[in-house]
């Protein structure tokens, strides 16, 4: 009796499982589509962070972006939200679709504590993309170390 009463449970989910499968297999047959291409400017990355670095001592980094619109496309203007970020890139460049460029963007690190900026990259007029940059910049001692006169008597 047991082995029957399993059997007719395993029986009865098994073909509600099937029917749900089959059920939404008819009501969407075109559910597996490849994803649609972003239309516009690409970027490979969006953020970087240098994690700790030196006060006083710039950094830069090199962000990567790609025409990935069906038609040419020119970045206008790249703007940083502070004066201690500076980016460049070819402001003349008139990206083909598929052609990639670059954009620069370097921290000065004159303050010392962490730090989120954010850069718009303008393109084709009036569209926006944004890119963040991060890190935490630490306080380099005002002297170096104190001469240490034992190191010589190590000396043979």
């Amino acid at each position: 009796m047991k082995q029957l009463f399993f059997l007719s449970v395993c029986s009865f989910f098994s073909l509600s499982m099937y029917a749900q499968a089959d059920a939404h297999a008819a009501a969407a047959p075109s559910a597996i589509v490849a994803p649609q291409a972003d239309e516009g400017l690409y970027l490979k990355e969006t953020e970087h962070n240098f994690g700790k670095i030196p006060q006083g001592k710039p950094v830069t980094y090199v962000f990567e972006v790609k025409n990935n619109s069906k038609a040419a496309m020119k970045i206008d203007n790249v703007q940083a939200s502070c004066g201690c970020t500076t980016p460049e890139w070819d402001r003349e460049k008139q990206m083909e679709p598929g052609e990639a460029s670059k954009i620069t963007v370097g921290y000065n690190a004159a303050a010392e504590g962490p730090f989120t900026k954010l850069v718009t990259v303008t393109y084709n007029g009036t569209q926006t993309k944004q890119i963040t940059i991060k890190g935490e910049v630490w306080k380099t001692p005002a002297a170096s170390a104190p001469a240490n006169d034992a190191v010589n008597g190590l000396k043979n």
